[in-house]
Order: structure tokens, then C-alpha cells, then sequence
């Protein structure tokens, strides 16, 4: 007997055998296929029929290695979580501190040296935020506030408030106020009522509040009393900004200046408070420390004020700063926000406190 596996099995004889499977026929040949493996030539010829486009017989497909399965990842290790960013000033730091002490040694120069040179720093800085305002409004909004006008009413409304005190501040700025809806004539019709409204709110805006700084200069203790004014608005600018960077949580006017915190206004009035008693009570003639800190509360409220203001006016222009002449702080009017409307409030409490002389 045949123990190989390959040995093809005995078939009976006999004549029923042939009448149930047909006659009896030689023992099929072994073909080994592509693979190695063997099969008989009926299957051989079963696949041809395959592929011949005949109904197979019996199709058997040569046995397949199963694929290696992919390695599974690497285990990642856990992420930590980042740690949180420290807060970081939106300005150049250095860029602005260089500035402010640049503009800080022109001042005080022309201050203590000869007034009527820092009455020109003056001049040049009305000039050049009215330049900075009427460009952001024509390139924003297409109004046209007629610049000329504008920078020498702006100039001589400086002046006079100097040289004529508030009576003179008042004429040059009605005559601006002419001077500007009689150059608008010049164009065509169309837009004249924007034009002149934004014309007018300009020099009252920039050059007028000013010319109490001008005003300030007249006094007998006149570069003290503008020192007073300039170290009480940089201190309220800079205790909202200590503070509020540090402690700040609670918004103060999200939709106007989402920076701004309730913490930092504190801080604002806080700092102004103390410099303001300090400066009554050593720079000012005649002053008294709680008068100073009257002066610092109402600077405090004033600057936050302003700075509120001039962001409604550049979120209506849908614009970061006014200008880019001064690196680290913007442009010239980025600078005068807090300092433009605290003119007037400082001015009108030392005439108060201790006089106008």
C-alpha cells in the first residue's frame, strides 16, 4: 500500500462503476501550479474553462500569506500642559521708553530755558495731530476736513491763548471755526455738512484744549505748574497700566478698550493721588497737599477719559493708531489722548487753588 500523500487512489472496477461514473479512465497526472503546489489535470482544466469564460467547476485559489499586521504606535508620552504666558506688553517696551525720554529732555529744556520755545513744541504738535486726524478720516471715512485752515487756526489759537489768556483762545477758535466752512466752499456741494462738522470738532479737539497748556505757561510759576500737569498725567497712565497689567481681572469698558481693567483705574487714581500731593505741595506756590490730591483725582478720571475717547474714535475708523511717527507709542495723537482733555480740568483747579498768577 501507497502511503504518500501525492498517490492517486484505487478505482473500483467493475460494470456498475462504469455505468454510474462512465468509463474507466487512466489515473490523472500531478501538475504542480505557479506556486509549488499540486493539483490534477482536471482541475487544470477546470481553471481553463475559467478562463476560457466557462463556468468553473471548481476553482481554488492558491493559498496567501496573511499580510504582517502594521506595528502598532509608538506610545506617546502625555503632553503637559503649556505653561501659561507671561503677559507681555502690545508695545516695543524699549522703542517707547526711548521716545518718552527723548520728548521728556525737549520739554523740559524749552521749558526752563525760554517759554516761547516750548510754546512752538506746542505749535508742532497741534499741527501734526491735526495732520494725523484729518488723514485717518479722509483715508477711513472719505471725510475731507480741510487741513490748511485747520493747522493755522490750530497755531493761532496756541498763540493768542498764550499771549491773550482764554479770551484769546476763544476768538482764534471762532475764527477757525469760519476759516473752515468758507474754505469748504471751494468743492463741489456733496458731503459739505460731514466735511465742516468734522473740521470744526478738529480744532476743538486738538488745537483748542491745547491752548490751556499755553495757558498753564503764563503763570508766575509757569513751568512748574506745566511740569504738575505733564508728571500727573504720565504717573495716572502708568499706575493704570502697572496695576492693571498686574491685578487687572474686570473689564472697564470692554466695547470701547477691552484692556482696560476697573483694577487699573484704581491704580490710576491711587498713583495720580500721591503725585499730586507731592507736586502741590513742593512745585506749586501756594499749594497745599490735599488740594494735591483733589488735582490727582480729578487728573486720574480726566486721562481715563480721554484715552476712552480717542479709542471710540479710532474703533470707528477700525484702526490700531492714529500714526506711526513716534516708534513704540503710534503717532503724535496716540500720545495726546490722556493729555489733551487734562488741560483744561488741571488749568481750570490750580486758577482755582491758587490763582491764575
Amino acid at each position: 500500500m501507497n502511503d504518500s500523500p501525492w498517490a492517486a487512489e484505487p478505482v473500483p472496477a467493475g460494470p456498475a462503476y462504469d455505468a454510474l461514473v462512465g468509463p474507466q479512465t487512466a489515473p490523472m497526472p500531478i501538475v504542480p501550479d505557479a506556486a509549488g503546489r499540486a493539483f490534477d489535470d482536471r482541475e487544470a482544466r477546470d481553471r481553463g474553462a475559467a478562463f476560457a469564460g466557462g463556468p468553473p467547476l471548481r476553482t481554488e485559489m492558491p493559498l496567501q500569506e496573511p499580510m504582517p499586521s502594521p506595528p502598532p504606535p509608538p506610545p506617546q508620552a502625555p503632553q503637559d500642559a503649556s505653561p501659561p504666558q507671561k503677559k507681555r506688553a502690545g508695545r516695543d517696551l524699549r522703542a517707547a521708553i526711548g521716545v518718552g525720554v527723548g520728548l521728556g529732555a525737549v520739554i523740559f529744556a524749552s521749558l526752563f530755558i525760554v517759554k516761547a520755545v516750548f510754546v512752538g513744541v506746542i505749535v508742532v504738535a497741534v499741527v501734526v495731530g491735526l495732520w494725523e486726524l484729518t488723514s485717518r478720516l479722509q483715508e477711513k471715512k472719505g471725510i475731507k476736513a480741510p487741513l490748511v485752515p485747520l493747522a493755522v487756526g490750530g497755531a493761532a489759537m496756541v498763540i493768542a491763548g498764550y499771549v491773550r489768556g482764554a479770551e484769546g483762545a476763544w476768538v482764534a477758535m471762532a475764527l477757525t471755526a469760519l476759516a473752515v466752512l468758507v474754505w469748504r466752499m471751494t468743492e463741489p456741494p456733496e458731503d459739505y455738512l460731514k466735511d465742516v462738522t468734522a473740521g470744526v470738532f478738529a480744532a476743538f479737539y486738538v488745537p483748542f484744549l491745547a491752548t490751556f497748556v499755553a495757558m498753564l505757561l503764563t503763570a508766575e510759576d509757569g513751568p512748574q505748574r506745566v511740569v504738575t500737569f505733564l508728571l500727573l498725567t504720565v504717573v495716572s497712565d502708568t499706575g493704570a497700566y502697572a496695576v492693571g497689567w498686574r491685578f487687572g481681572k474686570h473689564k472697564l469698558a470692554p466695547r470701547i478698550s477691552p484692556g482696560k481693567t476697573r483694577e487699573g483705574l484704581f491704580g490710576a487714581v491711587a498713583f495720580a493721588m500721591v503725585a499730586g500731593a507731592l507736586c502741590m505741595e513742593f512745585l506749586i506756590d501756594g499749594g497745599s497737599w490735599w488740594q494735591g490730591l483733589l488735582l490727582g483725582l480729578a487728573v486720574a478720571v480726566s486721562a481715563t477719559l480721554g484715552d476712552l475717547g480717542e479709542s471710540m474714535i479710532k474703533r470707528d475708523l477700525g484702526i490700531k493708531d492714529m500714526g506711526t511717527l513716534l516708534p513704540g507709542h503710534g503717532g503724535i495723537m496716540d500720545r495726546l489722548d490722556s493729555l489733551l482733555p487734562t488741560a483744561p480740568v488741571v488749568w481750570l483747579l490750580l486758577a482755582a487753588f491758587v490763582g491764575t498768577g
